[in-house]
């Protein structure tokens, strides 16, 4: 039987998640329990504005996504045409280069995810 390197790659992960998650497992059972504490008004307020900034961040990431989506999608229209209207090999590879120039653009214009806050 033939096997890919994608098949093999992934057969690979696989048994690592599912290795980590027992050993993870076990060690869970070991830990001890940690009460846990009130919180001061001053700390609630901290983790409520804690939980709106990442919300706020949360969501002008999901718009820069969608605006790079239709981004991407406007690139890979112009391309298709562009290449039609190509007549040499140069002039395909420039159409090529511009899109990829575009899809990295829009990549960038993408901010990192929001780390979630965590209760103090």
């Amino acid at each position: 039987m033939k096997l890919s390197k994608v098949t093999i790659v992934v057969a690979t992960a696989v048994a690592m998640t599912l290795s980590s998650g027992v050993s993870a497992f076990a060690s869970e059972g070991s830990t001890p329990k940690v009460a846990k504490v009130a919180l001061t008004p001053d700390q609630k307020a901290a983790v409520k504005a804690a939980r709106a900034q990442f919300q706020a961040a949360h969501v002008a990431r999901q718009a820069s996504i969608a605006a790079a989506k239709a981004a991407v999608a406007t690139a890979k229209a112009n391309f298709a045409v562009a290449r039609l209207a190509a007549t040499t090999p140069e002039e395909k590879q420039a159409a090529r280069q511009i899109l990829k120039a575009a899809i990295e653009a829009a990549k960038a214009s993408v901010p990192a995810k929001p780390i979630r806050p965590s209760r103090p």
